[in-house]
């Protein structure tokens, strides 16, 4: 599989989970308290979808659907992608 099949995998799984955490970004309301609890919530939602993905890509590695070498480029984007994530879960949660 060629990096662009990868990159369209990539792109369809991000549009998953973007469209599944949907209702956990919406504004709540005008409590400060709630917006907090919503944004954690909705940075837990984000950081068990992208781990899923993660997960996913290793999958698809080992079913023979990703290269290693398209899955090391993949399994890099996403971990990064994780770590910003988990990152701001720090910020709002601390």
């Amino acid at each position: 599989m060629d990096a662009a099949a990868a990159l369209v995998i990539l792109a369809v799984i991000c549009a998953v989970a973007w469209f599944v955490s949907a209702p956990l970004r919406s504004s709540g309301g005008d409590r400060r308290g709630g917006e907090l609890s919503d944004r954690v919530a909705e940075l837990r939602a984000r950081r068990d979808a992208k781990y899923r993905e993660i997960r996913d890509a290793q999958l698809d590695q080992q079913t023979g659907k990703l290269s290693q070498e398209d899955h090391r480029a993949v399994d890099r984007q996403l971990r990064a992608e994780a770590t910003e994530i988990l990152r701001e879960l720090d910020e709002a949660e601390g």
